[in-house]
């Protein structure tokens, strides 16, 4: 009897397509088969998935089975848990088990887009296994086949609310779509909206994944847990039930801003703050102070306030203002200065400005530069950021502060409406880069600089150092004859802005 003929063997590129085409439904498989868990050598040696990851990747293969609308999965998490890592496997997953899948990814901002979003992706496409059948760029991915180039694709675009129509076009029916939301609290609702009325395809898988901190309780993504929840399937991740989380660093920041602070809420809770958003002062109201035009009252006192750079990036600062004017007169930004250096330069410009009073943090390194100025008869007012408000201004708007930085912000925020500043871009992205909560008092809480730079950002050298301009009232001196013909002064308060 002849011996049976043998199966011809598969090509192992053949067996590859295959085997990612068989996870078309189930981006679990896809994720545990097409990256190198476990394998020696490799980023992902001693990783695995964390349990909210499998539920999330879960939840997507329970609803293709099922698919009858478009899938809606929309994540409020706190830091730190791997979100960017599940957002690189469900793009890959997406692009890669369906011919032909078309996506779009933005971020909440451009700089996360391009400095996190998208090079995370990169990390996670060099370690796929099917990496030779696609290309990435800086603003794409796409198939190397060059017949499928222009309709096998995920496109990284920024968004922009006065050009809405970049996300209007999205159509692929028959097909896949896919659509991914990463820090989607920023995102602004004309382009959820813009998002929701292209995706009318029939017969088409619609995959819209919503990701980020929950930093403003409105908007689009805050209504995925509550107005639109019937549409979304909504998850809430606290930092602490995940394994790969900093628990020392969490527990700090409970110690600092308390349990139920906003700022917890937010970055380790994944809860919506009480607050309408984090931010404390708003983009607009730093570009009116731009571009304002104040008049310059020649009694205006002089103030100086300044920031001492406590680490290697940071700088020091010397701010200069007078009434709504910090524009007309140059500032000080300088590095690598030691106290007495600093002193020397803060003396520099006391005497060069005239100024009435100079305002330093004297937190930290601060206190030598204060000790210096004494010294030298300078008008110093030390500043401590973390001591009690004094009240020592009346704000239009009278807010509860939980200390003294979160004080002279507030008079700085209210200040803004009407001052003037320069087109510094360290100093806007200083004045709109702090966040802020309530603390268990129901008082405003800044976040602190340790934390901003967790986020990426500098130290708010610039901001802190205008800030502290607003440390106290300043009067100014006038000369007038009093009943008698004599010459007399007397102290009259800023009478342009009370400041």
């Amino acid at each position: 009897m002849p011996p049976l003929a043998q199966p011809e063997a598969l090509d192992p590129e053949e067996e590859l397509v295959e085997a990612i085409a068989s996870f078309t439904r189930d981006p679990l498989g896809f994720a545990l088969f097409a990256f190198p868990w476990g394998e020696p050598g490799s980023p992902l040696a001693d990783k695995e998935l964390d349990p909210w990851q499998v539920a999330i990747l879960s939840a997507v293969r329970d609803g293709l089975v099922t698919l009858e609308d478009a899938i809606r999965i929309a994540v409020a998490s706190g830091h730190g848990i791997g979100k960017s890592a599940l957002v690189a496997i469900l793009i890959l997953w997406a692009l890669s088990t369906h011919e032909d899948t078309r996506g779009v990814v933005t971020a909440g901002t451009e700089g996360q887009l391009r400095t996190k979003t998208v090079p995370e992706l990169g990390k996670w496409f060099r370690m796929m296994i099917c990496r030779h059948w696609f290309t990435q760029t800086a603003t794409a991915i796409f198939s190397n086949d060059p017949r499928h180039r222009d309709t096998w694709r995920v496109d990284f675009i920024p968004w922009n609310e006065k050009n809405p129509e970049a996300f209007a076009g999205l159509h692929n029916e028959g097909k896949r779509i896919l659509v991914v939301f990463d820090e989607a609290s920023q995102i602004a609702d004309i382009i959820w909206e813009t998002i929701e009325g292209a995706l009318t395809d029939d017969n088409t898988e619609i995959l819209w994944f919503a990701f980020g901190n929950p930093t403003r309780n409105t908007g689009r993504f805050r209504e995925c847990f509550g107005r639109y929840r019937h549409r979304w399937t909504g998850r809430q991740i606290d930092s602490r039930t995940v394994k790969i989380t900093n628990k020392a660093q969490i527990a700090e920041w409970i110690d600092d801003y308390g349990e139920d602070s906003d700022f917890v809420r937010v970055r380790v809770r994944g809860a919506f703050p009480r607050a309408g958003a984090l931010q404390f002062i708003a983009a607009d109201v730093v570009e009116a102070a731009k571009a304002r035009k104040v008049h310059i009252e020649a009694l205006e006192p002089v103030v100086l306030g300044v920031d001492v750079a406590r680490y290697g990036d940071d700088m020091s600062v010397i701010a200069v203002r007078a009434g709504r004017d910090a524009r007309s007169r140059e500032w000080g930004k300088f590095r690598g200065l030691d106290t007495m250096q600093l002193a020397g330069k803060v003396l520099e410009f006391w005497r060069r400005t005239g100024a009435t009073a100079i305002f330093v943090d004297g937190g930290g390194v601060g206190a030598g530069v204060v000790d210096r100025l004494r010294q030298a008869n300078a008008p110093v007012v030390e500043v401590q950021f973390g001591a009690s408000p004094d009240g020592g201004f009346v704000l239009e708007r009278p807010v509860k502060v939980a200390n003294k930085r979160a004080e002279i912000w507030s008079v700085m925020r209210e200040w803004l409406s009407g001052g003037a500043i320069p087109d510094d871009p360290e100093l806007q992205v200083d004045l709109t880069g702090v966040e802020y909560g309530y603390n268990s008092d129901d008082a405003i809480q800044l976040e602190k600089k340790k934390d901003m730079k967790k986020r990426g950002l500098a130290s708010p050298d610039c901001g802190d150092a205008l800030a502290c301009t607003f440390a106290a009232p300043i009067y100014a001196i006038d000369d007038f004859d009093d009943d008698m013909g004599r010459d007399s002064q007397r102290r009259t308060a800023n009478r342009t802005t009370g400041y």
